[in-house]
C-alpha cells in the first residue's frame, strides 16, 4: 500500500512540476530563437491539404533539435525495419475484422474523450461522448461495431493537451518521443495525464500487468497502420527533409485542435 501511494504521489508531483513549467512557455517561446515551420503533413496527421498555400506560419521553439533528429532517425528505423513489416504481415487479416478492432480500441478511450470534453465545458461533446460509449459497448458489440455513427452521433477527439491549450497553455519547445513521435512540453504532460484515464494504463480500472499494457498498445498500434495507406512512405519519398515536414504537420494539426 505504502508502495502504490509512493508512486501516485511521485505522479502528482511530476504533473504539477510540469504544469508549473509550461505556465511560464507563452513567454518563454516567444523570448526563444523560433523555427519558422512552413511544411504541413500528418501521420494520421496528413488529414488536411499539406500543400494548401493558405496555411498559416507557425513557429516553433526547437532547442533540442538534435537530440529531436537522433530520435526521429530511430524512429524511423523502428517504422520501416519493425513496426511496418509486421503491420504488412498483419494485413492477411481481412479488413473488417481490423477495422472492428480499431473502433473497440477507440470505444475503450472513451473516458479520455469524456473527461476532456467536460474539462473543457463543452458539454454537448461530453454527453456524445458519453452516449456513443452506451450504445457502441451495448448494440455495438462493446464498440466492434460502431451503430451510434449512424444514428448520427460522432466522436470527438479531446484530449489533455487540448485541454491545456483551450485554456491559454503554450506547447513549450517540440519534442520527439521514443516511439510515440512528434509532440510537445505540453503535449507530453497530456499524454501522461491521459494516461491516468484511459482503461488500458490507468491504475484506477482493472490493474493488468505492465506486459499486457504494452502488449495491447502495440497492437493497437499495429493495427492502426496495417489500416495506413503508407502515408510515411510519400512522405518520405517527397520532403526535402522529413523532420521539418512532420515538425510542421504535428503543430498546425495541434493547433487546429485546440481552436475548434
Amino acid at each position: 500500500m505504502r508502495q502504490v501511494m509512493t508512486f501516485h504521489t511521485l505522479h502528482c508531483f511530476l504533473v504539477s512540476f510540469l504544469f508549473f513549467m509550461i505556465s511560464f512557455l507563452p513567454a518563454a517561446v516567444s523570448a526563444q530563437e523560433t523555427a519558422p515551420v512552413t511544411e504541413a503533413a500528418d501521420q494520421s496527421l496528413f488529414a488536411d491539404d499539406p500543400f494548401a498555400e493558405d496555411q498559416e506560419e507557425i513557429s516553433v521553439a526547437d532547442p533540442l533539435e538534435p537530440f529531436n533528429r537522433s530520435m526521429f532517425w530511430v524512429n524511423d528505423k523502428l517504422y520501416f525495419y519493425l513496426f511496418k513489416p509486421v503491420a504488412r504481415a498483419y494485413r492477411i487479416v481481412p479488413e473488417p475484422p481490423r477495422e472492428s478492432v480499431g473502433r473497440a480500441f477507440a470505444n475503450l478511450g472513451t473516458p479520455v474523450r469524456f473527461a476532456n470534453s467536460v474539462l473543457q465545458l463543452k458539454m454537448k461533446e461530453a454527453g456524445t461522448e458519453l452516449s456513443r460509449f452506451v450504445i457502441n459497448s451495448t448494440l455495438g458489440f462493446f464498440g466492434f461495431f460502431d451503430p451510434a455513427q449512424q444514428m448520427g452521433l460522432k466522436q470527438h477527439d479531446e484530449d489533455f493537451g487540448q485541454t491545456l491549450g483551450h485554456y491559454g497553455t503554450g506547447t513549450g519547445f517540440y519534442l520527439v518521443l521514443p516511439v510515440l513521435g512528434p509532440s510537445n512540453l505540453r503535449d507530453g504532460v497530456g499524454q501522461f495525464v491521459d494516461g491516468l484515464a484511459d482503461p488500458i494504463t490507468s491504475p484506477y480500472y482493472v490493474k493488468i500487468k505492465q506486459f499486457e499494457e504494452i502488449g495491447l498498445k502495440t497492437y493497437d498500434r499495429i493495427n492502426w497502420l496495417s489500416l495506413d495507406e503508407d502515408t510515411y512512405e510519400s512522405i518520405k519519398r517527397d520532403a526535402l527533409d522529413p523532420y521539418l515536414f512532420v515538425r510542421g504537420a504535428y503543430l498546425q494539426r495541434r493547433a487546429a485542435q485546440v481552436e475548434k
